[in-house]
């Protein structure tokens, strides 16, 4: 499958329409129509619905979009890489993170890198620190900010000082916020959103003990903002990691658990992946910053 064949599927996808895909490709609309056919004989589905006014996805062909677009990401960014290798340290960095405290360490990171080398930019990808790490592992991001637990196995990493600290999200004017802190007693009864990752459900089923079992799972969340919206709705409390609390404090509030549960975060990257030269040079810069947390 070249790379050229899935720049005109997903033309297609877009355009909804071989005719306007060949227009916008600049290529005849039969050449298009016979590279497509001998695409889907050569994966061996039906990609294309080809109805009399737009073309749609069968359901192999919106998993070839996914994967496809993944895969011209992909494409591009190395692409990019190796033209910056010769020339001036340049490009543009990707880390992913999550909505958690440690972020805020990464400002003085950026800062100083960039006084170095202010050619150099970096996209941030807010997510999870399971669906960073499946970036990571697809080539897709450079360097991760993970809440652990997570299995470190094939990452270099950084282990951070800071500490994050698991809360309760609940409305200013409920009850529980007029306690300094939240039992899993009081919190046993109560309707209750919980992260979505499995190996942070187990860090607070631990937390519970015995309790854990009877819980009222009313939703789980994979970042804290939507689940914010549930709560300031008082459909339910959230447990979440403190992050660096910019919520509005007239609609949502919160307390720490007790006993306390923290966390630990990692920067990571994955080990013997090839790097552009600004990101080695930012790994290296972060090895030098962060020295102390080395692993």
């Amino acid at each position: 499958m070249e790379i050229r064949i899935l720049r005109y599927f997903l033309t297609v996808v877009r355009e909804e329409s071989i005719t306007k895909a060949s227009e916008v490709l600049h290529i005849t609309q039969p050449t298009l129509s016979r590279q497509l056919s001998q695409m889907e004989e050569e994966i061996g589905v039906k990609l294309f619905e080809r109805g009399s006014r737009k073309i749609t996805l069968t359901n192999e062909g919106i998993l070839l979009r996914r994967r496809a677009e993944e895969i011209l990401q992909l494409v591009d960014k190395t692409e990019k890489e190796l033209i910056e290798q010769d020339e001036q340290v340049e490009g543009k960095i990707s880390i992913g993170c999550g909505e958690i405290a440690s972020v805020q360490l990464l400002p003085e990171l950026f800062r100083t890198f960039r006084e170095k080398y202010p050619r150099v930019s970096f996209d941030i990808f807010t997510a999870t620190a399971d669906l960073v790490k499946e970036q990571m592992d697809k080539g897709l991001l450079d360097v991760g900010l993970l809440l652990e637990p997570i299995d470190m196995e094939k990452y270099d990493f950084i282990r951070l000082n800071m500490k994050e600290k698991w809360v309760v999200m609940m409305r200013p004017d409920d009850a529980l916020a007029q306690k300094e802190y939240i039992t899993a007693e009081e919190l046993s009864t109560l309707p209750l959103i919980l992260p979505r990752r499995m190996g942070v459900q187990s860090e607070l089923a631990s937390w519970f003990g015995n309790y854990y079992e009877k819980l009222n799972i009313v939703f789980t969340s994979n970042l804290s903002t939507n689940g914010a919206v549930m709560v300031s709705d008082g459909l339910a409390y959230s447990l979440v990691i403190e992050g660096v609390g910019f919520w509005n404090q007239s609609k949502i509030t919160y307390r720490p658990l007790y006993p306390a549960l923290t966390a630990t975060s990692v920067l990571a990257w994955k080990r013997g992946q090839p790097f552009s030269l600004a990101t080695t040079k930012f790994i290296n810069h972060m090895k030098f910053f962060l020295g102390k947390g080395q692993p």
